[in-house]
């Protein structure tokens, strides 16, 4: 706007010189409004001020008068001080006598254009309602996705510990167990042989045992050597080793369940059975899952961290979660994990959040938001209402008196559920319009609202 606001000084300026008697005098008179001019012309081009009047000469009506009836034909005209409204510094003292912003371009409001309503009661009437911004600390934080999982520490998958047939089932799905209580009752004949091994194996102990002692007796007597004491003494070792190895292969079976090949399956941990692939008759193998039993004790936030967004993520940095099965509830904690890699489909990377869940509130796979906080950071926040959009810029409504209203240009952050972070354009404690806002907005984009009033129909 003020490119433009130039050219028509210079055109007039121009057309100026052109007029009066073809006479010397007129002569004169058009040599010095040349060289008046030409200053004039080079101050506009280097944004020299108006020292008496405090705005850019090259807009100053005071100095220019023929400028008036072109700022009054674009409505950018006050009244009251006889100053385009856009550089008034009277009504506009914060922009120095010069445009707050070259508005052309993007078609939006300039920063600090003015809305005065015609009486004190308008804002009432319109039902235009105010709110204070806020300072917090931490800031609106870094917004992302979340979703909750068990905690992988504490999540155990039971399988069979040998091939067999399942003849009882102890739990369901749904069963809350203690730790080391049956799930299953399984025979095997893999078992079985074990079990006959390991009495073999017993057997052939005590027997080289008994030789053993019988050799070194006959060896005090002269009648055996040494190398029949040692013979046995090998033969010991060998069945000790034996007898081990078969013990330490039930061991891991578990305890016996009557029969010789009958074992018992039980749970690692205490939790909740939350599958059950076994059944009665059904016969497994050791690669497959019969239980799933989880500790909900505690569980993990895992949050989805945009790219651009994870330099400013580490470990420890507290994190609010918003889940939507629980409404008005806010869970908070700690990031205890960032993964070193990232999705190449979503361009996120993955972070980690244990939570204590000890009424079971939380279940696996429930969405929410979180909010990464940066403790050492505050900023300002306001009601979502009161952020409008003009073309491609944000706008906010700031109340100055009762009748009047600013528009400020804004940069907004991060959005937590009916506020939004304003990152600049506004101050703590302002008060900004949200309800109504837009009746204000739609004034500042009105082709005649240079003068920046509106009143009541």
């Amino acid at each position: 706007m003020p490119g433009r606001v130039h050219i028509v000084v210079l055109l007039l300026l121009a057309a100026s010189s052109g007029c009066g008697s073809k006479g010397s005098k007129g002569t004169d008179l058009a040599a010095q409004e040349k060289a008046e001019a030409k200053p004039k012309a080079a101050a506009a081009v280097e944004g020299a001020m108006c020292k008496e009047h405090g705005v850019l000469e090259a807009l100053c009506t005071k100095c220019n008068p023929r400028l008036v009836p072109v700022f009054q034909a674009k409505g950018d005209w006050c009244k009251e001080h006889e100053f385009p409204e856009s550089i008034c510094p009277i009504c506009h003292p914060e922009r120095g006598g010069k445009p707050a912003a070259d508005v052309a371009s993007d078609g939006a409001p300039a920063d600090g254009t003015k809305v005065k309503l015609k009486t004190k009661d308008t804002a009432r009437l319109a039902g235009i309602l105010t709110a204070k911004a806020v300072e917090r600390q931490g800031g609106g934080g870094i917004p992302v996705t979340a979703r909750i999982v068990y905690d992988a520490l504490k999540v155990a998958e039971i399988n069979a510990r040998a091939p067999g047939v399942v003849r009882q089932l102890h739990v369901d799905v749904g069963a809350e167990v203690k730790k080391g209580a049956p799930l299953a009752i399984i025979d095997s004949a893999d078992v079985g042989a074990d079990r006959s091994r390991l009495a073999s194996a017993q057997s052939r102990l005590t027997i080289a045992e008994e030789n053993l002692k019988r050799e070194e007796q006959l060896e005090k007597e002269g009648i055996s050597s040494r190398r029949s004491v040692l013979a046995a003494q090998q033969e010991l070792d060998a069945a000790r080793a034996e007898r081990a190895s078969f013990a330490a292969s039930l061991a891991v079976v578990g305890a016996s369940a009557g029969g010789s090949g009958g074992y018992t399956l039980t749970t690692p941990l205490a939790g909740v059975v939350t599958q059950r692939k076994a059944t009665v008759g059904r016969l497994v193998g050791v690669e497959e899952t019969l239980f799933e039993v989880v500790d909900v004790s505690s569980m993990w936030a895992e949050l989805d961290v945009p790219e651009t967004d994870l330099p400013a993520v580490s470990l420890k940095q507290p994190v609010v979660i918003e889940v939507d099965g629980i409404e008005g509830r806010e869970l908070r904690g700690e990031i205890t994990y960032v993964a070193p890699a990232i999705d190449p489909a979503s361009r996120t990377a993955k972070a980690r959040v244990p939570l204590a869940n000890p009424g079971g509130a939380l279940r696996a796979n429930m969405f929410g938001r979180a909010r990464i906080l940066a403790p050492s950071r505050a900023a300002v926040v306001v009601p979502r209402a009161a952020v409008q959009r003009a073309k491609t810029v944000k706008l906010v409504f700031v109340r100055l008196a009762d009748d009047q209203f600013e528009a400020r240009r804004v940069e907004v952050g991060a959005t937590e559920g009916d506020l939004v972070e304003v990152t600049r354009g506004v101050r703590p404690g302002e008060e900004v319009a949200t309800e109504g806002s837009f009746l204000l907005k739609t004034e500042t984009l009105k082709e005649s609202i240079g003068a920046g009033c509106c009143g009541e129909d």
